[in-house]
């Protein structure tokens, strides 16, 4: 591994039928790193994010956490924020934080820090409606507020802009920058190529199931004529 400690993938793979998702992807993302995943559409970007977190099963390939593999138990090691915002109904917001905290068998005082994570994404002040009664943009912001409070060591968003608005999205990159800072380690795929810009270490980019480039930002620009980040891209995955 490029750090001795992270989240390395060797040989993902994924089929759903005939069609090859994954194909033997491997790369590796530090502790305190942020890895933007870029791809066209059909790229196996969120199959990727779901074989990680235990939510699809691969048909190949190993996981490791600081060197020790991870099984079908994973999830209690690596949150994933999906695209499409999904929370129980019948429970209330302050209700999820309460199931996210048993359930990870979270310390002493961490009620403070979930109420202080509803506060900064606007959701304190909708602590006692339902999961039914919430907006898209709000379950969005309920889902970070659960999954950060998990501590788990790695955390994975798919298109986790996508419903914030303009406040929203701010907020979300600091606390990303907050979680790099304390070692987490972060895999978020997007399309929106400017906020990649904003708060990303490095950048992998799929095509068909594969990694056809990865690298820092700097990097790929200069290896690829210097021009802007979504020419690279267009140029790349071509």
């Amino acid at each position: 591994m490029r750090s001795p400690s992270g989240l390395a993938v060797a040989g993902l793979t994924k089929r759903f039928g005939n069609k090859l998702a994954v194909d033997g992807l491997s790369f590796e993302v530090a502790r305190g790193e942020i890895l933007a995943l870029l791809g066209p559409n059909g790229a196996g970007k969120t199959t990727t994010l779901t074989c990680l977190a235990g939510l699809a099963r691969p048909d190949a390939g190993t996981l490791l956490l600081d060197g020790a593999a991870l099984g079908p138990q994973r999830g209690r090691y690596i949150a994933l924020i999906p695209e499409v915002p999904e929370v129980y109904g019948m429970l209330t917001v302050w209700e999820h934080m309460v199931f996210v905290a048993r359930s990870c068998r979270l310390h002493a005082g961490w009620e403070e820090r979930a109420a202080t994570l509803l506060r900064r994404l606007q959701m304190a002040e909708h602590r006692d409606l339902l999961g039914d009664a919430l907006s898209k943009g709000m379950k969005q912001r309920l889902l970070i507020a659960a999954s950060v409070l998990a501590s788990t060591p790695v955390l994975l968003l798919d298109e986790p802009m996508i419903g914030l608005d303009p406040a929203g999205q701010r907020e979300l990159r600091q606390i990303l920058t907050e979680l790099r800072a304390a070692g987490i380690v972060i895999i978020v795929s997007t399309h929106l190529l400017q906020n990649v810009e904003s708060f990303c270490d490095r950048l992998l980019i799929l095509k068909d199931g594969q990694a056809v480039a990865v690298g820092g930002i700097g990097d790929l620009l200069e290896r690829y004529g210097g021009r802007s980040l979504e020419d690279t891209f267009l140029d790349i995955v071509g």
